[in-house]
This record gives structure tokens, sequence and C-alpha cells, in this order.
């Protein structure tokens, strides 16, 4: 993408947040039995201390499929081309691939469609970073589907309680992907690796300290965002292999005077990580995307999906519109305030041409955001004015809401909202719409024996092997 058709949001107000000077004492953020220990040594505990049931596994096999779906589909993008050049260009042909390198590869093409799953509280993709680092050293040490998965729990419950603490401030210049994801795939590496609890706390602590990744690619669509999960998944792995064989880390990568808190959060909450040991995984609280663009249009979609089926029904054409606003949360804004998409990838993080495409296609799917339907939409996209206002913007993260309002040249209002999007733990996919999902994906990325795919994903949650991909 050119410098001439710069992926740049709409600049606004920033709110200043100063460093605290305040020494973080994590010694009252959780019970007594566990004073003395770092914040990283509590949070391995009391992930090693969750119970796990069928349906848990059930549930990660689910969320596994969706990410190896998504690295498949992945490879048929013009980064995907790149990353997989790269990965053959460097890779031997005697030996099962470096498990590091298969890590990077599978997070890179993960996170590449814009369909891979998101955790609302900790603005985490946690699927393209935990899911490609277990799948890598299950393979790599013959682990069978069940060892997979508790990773794969695992992962994503310490990738997204760092991101729950983060604070607001780190998301407007961290990708939080990037920088909290090497924190799940060092879990989940020391998960498949046996590791006890110091040497998982070394794991953490050297992931945490590889942590990195800034927005700054957003200002030209560079494809650095596939380079964020990428070494998110291989930091993980390399932090994991390396605490094996004694390699030691810092105990207090989090809350340390020069730890990640202090460099990267201006309002950390360091409480978070710890909060609510005995809710359900976070894995059941991450969302799962029906559409191929950011997470952060999708209320936006969803609700402009509804207002179609409307004007529809009362054969209301779309050039009777005259004008269509979208109230939502400021973090939306900041990434997707775009009111003229040159690319797919830009359309993917407009607003703007997202609820244009919603009223305007039968289905919001790869092709809604490419170069026929952007120009389709363009004058539809013209009359959309997007604007902060609550209850969506005092609601987030927790939830990722807002309204659109359809206003017709006749004086007529239609008006749809969602508190919650498609594919959020509160409206989630069926079994069989994530299924369905994955066979598309597949489909897209040229896989051969889809099904034995989607059969052999599944099927590790009675403990068979995880199947291959056919990636490398």
């Amino acid at each position: 993408m050119s410098g001439a058709s710069p992926l740049r949001p709409v600049q606004h107000e920033a709110v200043k947040i100063p460093y605290s000077s305040k020494a973080l004492d994590v010694n009252d953020l959780s019970s007594p039995s566990l004073t003395g220990l770092s914040l990283t040594q509590r949070l391995v505990r009391i992930i090693r201390e969750k119970p796990t049931t069928s349906a848990d596994f059930e549930a990660a096999a689910l969320f596994t499929l969706d990410a190896l779906a998504n690295c498949v589909a992945g490879r048929n993008a013009a980064p995907g081309h790149i990353l997989s050049q790269w990965f053959g260009a460097n890779t031997g042909s005697n030996a099962l691939p470096d498990a590091g390198r298969v890590a990077f590869l599978l997070g890179g093409l993960c996170h590449i469609l814009e369909t891979d799953d998101l955790h609302r509280e900790s603005v985490v993709h946690p699927g393209c970073v935990v899911v490609p680092a277990a799948y890598a050293l299950a393979e790599k040490h013959g682990r069978d589907g069940r060892e997979l998965l508790t990773a794969v729990l695992h992962g994503f419950e310490a990738a997204t309680r760092v991101g729950m603490a983060v604070g607001p401030a780190h998301y407007r210049i961290w990708h939080n992907t990037a920088t909290c994801g090497p924190f799940g795939s060092a879990m989940a590496g020391a998960s498949l690796l046996g590791l006890d609890d110091e040497a998982a706390t070394n794991a953490l602590g050297n992931a945490g300290s590889q942590s990195s990744g800034l927005w700054q690619f957003l200002e030209t669509g560079a494809m650095t965002k596939h380079l964020h999960a990428g070494h998110a998944a291989e930091a993980g792995v390399r932090a994991a292999e390396l605490a094996a064989l004694g390699f030691t880390g810092p105990a207090r990568i989090l809350e340390g005077e020069k730890g990640f808190f202090r460099a990267t959060c201006p309002d950390a909450d360091p409480g978070a990580v710890l909060l609510t040991p005995d809710a359900p995984w976070q894995l059941v609280r991450t969302s799962i995307k029906p559409w191929p663009s950011c997470r952060h249009t999708h209320p936006t979609i969803d609700a402009g999906e509804e207002l179609r089926a409307r004007l529809l029904a009362e054969a209301i054409p779309l050039d009777a519109i005259a004008a269509i606003e979208v109230d939502t949360y400021q973090a939306a804004l900041d990434v997707c305030d775009r009111p003229v998409a040159t690319s797919d990838y830009e359309a993917k993080f407009s607003l703007q041409h997202s609820i244009a495409a919603a009223l305007s296609c039968p289905q919001v799917d790869f092709s809604a955001f490419g170069d026929a339907a952007r120009q389709a939409c363009a004058p539809l996209a013209e009359r959309v004015k997007v604007r902060l206002a609550d209850p969506w913007a005092s609601a987030y993260p927790a939830s990722w809401g807002g309204r659109v309002t359809v206003r017709l040249e006749s004086g007529a209002i239609y008006s749809a909202e969602r508190s919650h999007a498609k594919g959020d733990p509160e409206a989630p996919l069926s079994r069989d719409e994530m299924i369905a999902k994955a066979k598309m994906l597949l489909a897209h990325g040229d896989a051969k024996e889809p099904d034995r795919i989607v059969d052999g994903i599944l099927g590790m949650a009675a403990g068979g092997k995880p199947p291959q991909l056919g990636l490398y």
C-alpha cells in the first residue's frame, strides 16, 4: 500500500495520563497464601489451579479450529505469500521445522484477514498468538489433542488477564495483541513442555521482556500488524523452550520498577491480572468474528444488517437515504474513523464503509471490502457521520456496542443498536456456524481435505492427535 492512501485515523483530543510514582504493591491482590509471590508467580498458580471440564475442551477445540482455519486462509493474501516465501527460504527440508519459526508463520498468517477472535476486556486477539504457539510445540513434541487444548486454555487466560490490566492508555500507542500476547504463548508453552511453576515464571518473565508492537503502521497501512502476531507467538515459544533448559527470567516483569506496567502502562490496574480467579476460562469470554473486518466495526455491521432487512421489507431504496449516524465508543473512532477507504485493508478499518456495505451488500464477506464494493458503497459512505456517544462510550471495553440511525429524505427515521455484536459471548455463533465459518476460511485458503482438518481439530477434545495443515 502506498503512502498516497494512508490508513490514518482521524485525530481526536488526547487524554493525558501521568505516570504514577507510586510503587506497585501486589501483596493485597489475592489470597494470603500467595503473599510474597510476584504477580507472574500468582498468575501461573491461579491458571494451573483452574479446573477443566469436557465443555471447556469442546470450546477450546472450536476456538482452535477458528484460529487454524484463519492460518490457512491467510496464506492467500499478499502478506501471506510473503510470509510463506520467507518461511520456505529459511527452513531446511530434512527435519521438522523449528517450532519458533512455525509459530511465527502461523501467527502472522492467522492475523491477516481480520477474521480471528477478540477478547473485549483486554482488547487482545489471543487465538492468533496462543494457538500457533501451542500447535507448533504440540507437533514438535508429539502431544495429544487434550494436551494442546489445555495449553490453549492456559495461554488465552494469561494473555487476556495481562491485557485486562494494562489500562486504556496503553492501547493508544501499543497493540495489545503484540504486547500481552507473549505472556499467553509462553504460558501455553509452559503447559506443553511440562514446566514447573518456577520455570513457567521464568518463561513468562522473558516473554514479557520481549513485549512490543506499536500502532504506527496505521499511518501507511503497512503489514506490521501481522508481524506483531507472529513475533508474539514465537517469543513465547522461545522463552518456554529456554526455560525448560534452566534459562532464568524476571519474576516481577509485570509490577517491577523497570517492568512492563512501569514502561508501557500509565494507568495500569495490576489487580485485574488476578481478578475473579474462579470465573470461567477467559477463552469462553472471547468473541468470534462473523465478518472479515476490524472488530470495532462489528456492532455497526450487525445493526446495519438489521436495518437493511427492514428497508428491503418496505421496498425503500438506498438512494432514499439522506444521512446515516453511527454512535460508538472512543477506541472505534481512534482506529476506524475513515471516511474514504482506498483499499481492502482500509475498508476493513472504516466505520463509514462498513455501514455502507452492511446496508448495500447481501452478505458482508471478503468481497464486501474489494474494489467493486468500495466503489459501489462510496456514495452511501459519504453520508455517514460517526460520533462518540453514551452509553457505548462508558460501557467500553466490557461492551463493544453502538447505534446506527438512518434518516430518509422523507424525514422517516430507522434505528438499530447493539450492546453486544453477533459473535460476542452474549450473542455467540453456534457450533454449526463456527464450523461453517472455518470451512469458508479453509476454502479461501485452498486447503486440501478440509473435512479432515475440521474433524481432526474437533476430535482433539477427545484426545485425538492434531491434524496436519499442509502449510509447510
